[in-house]
């Protein structure tokens, strides 16, 4: 028997002691991606629009920006707080929007919805951006809100805006808003050509001011955005990000010069076992490498190495230490939220499977070889984990399957909504529904939880915020793994 093939069956074989759990019967893909898309709404900030589909939020930070002199209301709220964190906030709508350029004949009737979500969140990033020299990357003091755990209808704490500029640099945050507006005009493209120009326009203005005033954002705001969402890894990865992208959406030759240009510079083969709103590295080396594995780009052949070298970090038996796979087969990596690792690796292993696919390229891994349909395999049985295929028989999606998280830390749908409870709820009065042991009792459906640890336990309470809050970023990723599986499910 050939080498090649003897390696596949042996990594075949490996790969079912890694992921035991699989309860038959199949999942509902499609049902899960609508309620992924929906989680977004819940997430809102701002006035809420007349087709809002969660109902029991309300309009909330109706005046944000006003300190500062600028309408910075809209976006997303992060997570479970009421912050609203600007760098997150645009890897999530450049995630939204890569699931869409890439699996939108997959979506299906869930595509309105989805184009949407990036939409409440390139509104907010074009006013974040509308003043020359300026960027607003934050709105709230996370310490304040983080002392309190009210509504967001109610919310009283310190909406202190935070901003950079070239005194105060921040590439990486910059680097991200031209990202996600690149990515976002692709999107809006065929759908509406002015707003699709107007991002682009603009992805260019926000790309120009972090490559000519360079540094990190938590440099110049370390006390605002550290400890919550400080840029551990450095600027470099975003300018190669956001460049990128530009090469994606514009065609234009200088993006591409950049690159090459840059890409030792600006560590283009660092850390590429990881990928999320801090680090970009894997997100760049796969999204380049189409190109080259297309035959159109001989000269960035390093990105496909590298990417390779990425796809080979991750797979289980021959991982990096960094990566492991708890018993049940959950891919798990150090630090807060684990969901957001497994989500985000999952997309670029199908992500990269498919460009693999369309150019017949396998990826060799020593003396293993990775084939585009090992990699979807491994991208699928992180979803099945997701959705209840794992030791605890539970679905880590809220309202998805019989058995969810029912105590998510997340004060909007902890604490009695506006209609159930029309009087203020203050501060600390919030307290009682934090250390309640009832279930939250409003319902943010399809709010994909931090999840279990590498035991795979999961403890269902709110004071346990690692496991048990959602974040946007989490879901990003997830709709373009959903949309996939909803369209092959076999």
């Amino acid at each position: 028997m050939a080498p090649k093939y003897t390696s596949l069956i042996f990594l075949f074989l490996l790969l079912n002691s890694f992921f035991p759990y699989s309860f038959g019967g199949g999942h509902d893909y499609h049902d899960a991606l609508r309620k992924s898309i929906l989680f977004f709404e819940g997430q809102r900030s701002g006035k809420l629009p007349p087709d809002q589909r969660i109902k029991w939020r309300r309009d909330s930070a109706l005046h944000d920006g006003a300190s500062a002199g600028v309408d910075l209301t809209g976006g997303y709220y992060d997570a479970g707080d009421n912050v609203k964190f600007v760098f997150p906030m645009a890897f999530t709508t450049t995630l939204l929007s890569w699931s869409i350029i890439d699996f939108k004949r997959n979506i299906g009737n869930e595509l309105g919805n989805a184009v949407k979500a990036v939409k409440w969140g390139t509104d907010f990033l074009l006013k974040a951006t509308a003043k020359e020299g300026v960027i607003y990357v934050q709105v709230g003091d996370a310490f304040s809100d983080h002392s309190c755990w009210e509504r967001p209808e109610d919310m009283d704490t310190l909406r202190t805006v935070y901003k950079i500029d070239e005194n105060h640099p921040g590439s990486d945050v910059a680097g991200e808003i031209a990202a996600a507006l690149a990515a976002a005009s692709i999107v809006f493209r065929s759908l509406d050509a002015s707003y699709s120009n107007l991002l682009l326009d603009r992805a260019v203005k926000v790309f120009d001011f972090a490559n000519r005033h360079r540094g990190a954002y938590s440099s110049s705001l370390h006390s605002a955005v550290c400890p919550f969402y400080c840029d551990f890894d450095g600027y470099q990865d975003e300018l190669l990000w956001g460049a990128a992208w530009l090469h994606k959406a514009t065609r234009r030759r200088q993006y591409r010069e950049y690159i090459v240009k840059n890409e030792v510079i600006l560590r283009a083969g660092d850390t590429i076992n990881e990928f999320g709103w801090d680090n970009k590295h894997a997100g760049i080396n796969v999204l380049i490498s189409k190109e080259v594995l297309m035959g159109k780009a001989p000269d960035l052949k390093s990105f496909q190495v590298n990417a390779d070298a990425f796809i080979c970090s991750i797979l289980p038996g021959i991982s990096h230490p960094q990566v492991q796979y708890s018993p049940g087969g959950l891919i798990v990596k150090p630090g807060v939220c684990n969901m957001q690792h497994v989500t985000s690796l999952s997309f670029i292993l199908l992500t990269y499977s498919n460009y693999l696919s369309h150019a017949n390229h396998v990826v060799p891994c020593g003396s293993m070889t990775a084939t585009p349909a090992l990699l979807k395999h491994i991208a699928k049985r992180q979803v099945d984990y997701i959705l209840g295929d794992n030791p605890q028989r539970m679905s880590y999606m809220v309202g998805y399957g019989p058995h969810y998280p029912l105590r998510i830390h997340h004060r909007g749908s902890s604490v009695p909504s506006v209609a159930a409870h029309s009087a203020r709820i203050g501060c600390k009065e919030g307290s009682r529904y934090f250390f309640s042991p009832n279930p939250n009792p409003n319902r943010l459906i399809g709010a994909v939880v931090g999840g279990p640890n590498l035991t795979d336990s999961f403890p269902d309470a709110r004071p346990f915020f690692q496991e048990s809050e959602p974040t946007t970023y989490v879901n990003a990723p997830l709709v373009g793994l959903l949309a996939y599986f909803s369209a092959h499910p076999n």
